[in-house]
């Protein structure tokens, strides 16, 4: 596996974790910039890559009642100043193809929704535009079967990909992680990253919301990094109790310097 660099930041070199951090969704400009800022001096502090992240949309949500966020236009104009203001790349959903043209304007990564993996037109607009693609690997897919995603964004011309885990189905309103999926999707030749947050929920655990269980993330984010990963992501906030989305899972940013000191630690040993 090659590394490579993702606006300026280098990902994927052996011995070197990075880090993906935001907040779930884009919300106002002065919170969202200052949950970025922290995060970025976090990680700075301790000298590890970081790539901005939140979404402009939420379409993936239990109920229609769902917060979903700003929209494609303003969400935008937030994360233009976010990588203004902070210096840092950005990444952030699409979820039609036709979006893909204009967040490739601003996003230096656009990621493919878990339970989108599969959709080869998002797939392919997204690799078109020459950004970093990030796959999610949906709950419902085999590590071994998230080869076809791969291909479908290398094939559509994508130089640099990555895949992310982030749990799989286990029976109703629950994931798992299964460790051995990390050095399976290793096993592509591509930088792989494990998502500590979305890990830990209970999809429709509240009926009309997804639950969580946040105090296992770091638990798993250890034993993520002890397998072998790239890097970590990580929804983080100032106020999890007042993210407008998954607020049960998403990290408080005040446990955020504890947790990837630990985690530089162990990619130290486990490359």
């Amino acid at each position: 596996m090659e590394p490579f660099e993702i606006g300026g930041v280098r990902v994927g070199e052996p011995g070197r974790l990075f880090l993906i951090a935001g907040p779930c969704v884009v919300e106002a400009p002065e919170r969202t910039i200052r949950i970025g800022r922290r995060a970025r001096d976090v990680a700075r502090d301790l000298g590890v890559p970081y790539v901005f992240k939140a979404s402009f949309d939420k379409a993936n949500r239990s109920s229609g009642k769902g917060p979903r966020g700003p929209g494609l236009e303003h969400g935008l104009d937030v994360l233009r100043a976010v990588k203004e203001e902070l210096g840092v790349p950005v990444l952030t959903d699409v979820h039609l193809p036709e979006q893909c043209a204009a967040v490739a304007e601003v996003a230096d990564v656009l990621q493919i929704p878990a339970f989108l993996c599969r959709q080869t037109d998002l797939i392919q607009a997204a690799a078109a535009t020459g950004r970093v693609v990030n796959i999610k690997k949906g709950q419902f897919l085999a590590p071994w079967d998230a080869r076809h995603p791969i291909e479908k964004a290398r094939q559509a011309g994508a130089a640099r990909v990555m895949v992310t885990e982030r749990g799989a189905c286990f029976g109703y309103n629950n994931l798992v992680s299964d460790m051995r999926a990390l050095p399976i999707l290793r096993g592509f030749g591509v930088p792989v990253v494990f998502d500590a947050t979305h890990s830990v929920q209970l999809p429709g655990g509240r009926g009309e919301s997804t639950a969580g269980q946040r105090e296992f993330v770091p638990h798993l984010a250890r034993a993520a990094v002890a397998t072998g990963v790239d890097g970590i992501f990580a929804e983080v906030h100032e106020d999890p109790a007042s993210s407008p989305s998954d607020a049960e899972t998403i990290l408080d940013l005040k446990d955020l310097p504890g947790l990837l000191e630990t985690l530089v630690k162990i990619k130290a040993l486990v490359p």
